[in-house]
């Protein structure tokens, strides 16, 4: 169980991840979109959608630290585990709250507004609940196993585990007996990472690069009194209705 939790499902995710992009950007780029709902209503979603993107970047950006980078390196720029874990969880805090507080609006905004919530397909209450799950999860880490029952270092199990599967040498033995709330995230974010590709979730690779390079869109008033008599023309006439 420990392998197939911690080493075969992490890369049948990461496995699903990469093609699932590759066979949606080839057979539905017209769909490549987050299928936004701003038409509808956009009152709740001015203000939870700020706060749930601008939070996910605090968030990223925690786990960029404190997975993918070792304690050895943190330690080697003077940055001791102390002070480390002070800003990991001030900040991670703060993010978690913003995200938490922002998806909270969006789902209340999703269900509760019928024309949102008729747009709404299985595969986004899937998407929803997955990621709703690994917010609260992540947060059970940051504030219950770091402040409210204990300190625990995951630098010294997850990160490593994590680490090590990019290597090719994965370590799944060091998730045995880690935080019930640390396994529950874990498997919750291998989840979300392996259905990426087939939500709306796409939308964070897209980028309007080419908006910088397109060509310039001409816009023509037309000369009402222009002696123009060509068919174009003649289409911005309105019609002659013979008389009765």
């Amino acid at each position: 169980m420990t392998t197939t939790l911690w080493m075969t499902l992490p890369y049948v995710a990461f496995t699903s991840f990469l093609l699932g992009h590759l066979w949606r950007w080839r057979n539905d780029q017209f769909g490549w979109t987050t299928r936004s709902s701003q038409i509808y209503e956009s009152r709740l979603l001015r203000l939870g959608s700020p706060l749930f993107h601008f939070g996910m970047l605090g968030v990223i950006g925690g786990h960029i630290v404190g997975v993918l980078i070792p304690a050895s390196w943190t330690a080697a720029i003077g940055i001791s585990e102390h002070m480390y874990h002070l800003a990991a969880v001030s900040a991670g805090t703060i993010a978690g709250i913003a995200v938490i507080a922002g998806i909270a609006i969006l789902l209340y905004r999703r269900f509760t507004v019928a024309a949102v919530r008729r747009a709404t397909t299985n595969n986004d209450k899937l998407m929803y609940a997955l990621l709703a799950g690994a917010l609260i999860t992540g947060m059970l880490n940051t504030v219950g196993s770091n402040l409210l029952w204990g300190t625990y270092n995951y630098r010294e199990t997850v990160s490593p585990w994590f680490r090590s599967l990019f290597t090719f040498r994965p370590e799944p033995e060091l998730m045995v007996g880690t935080p019930w709330t640390f396994q529950a995230h874990g498997l919750i974010v291998l989840l979300l990472i392996g259905i990426w590709p087939y939500t709306r979730l796409v939308h964070m690779f897209s980028a309007p690069i080419g908006y910088f390079v397109r060509p310039y869109v001409v816009y023509r008033s037309k000369e009402v009194n222009a002696p123009d008599k060509s068919r174009y023309a003649r289409a911005w006439e309105a019609p002659v209705v013979p008389p009765r």
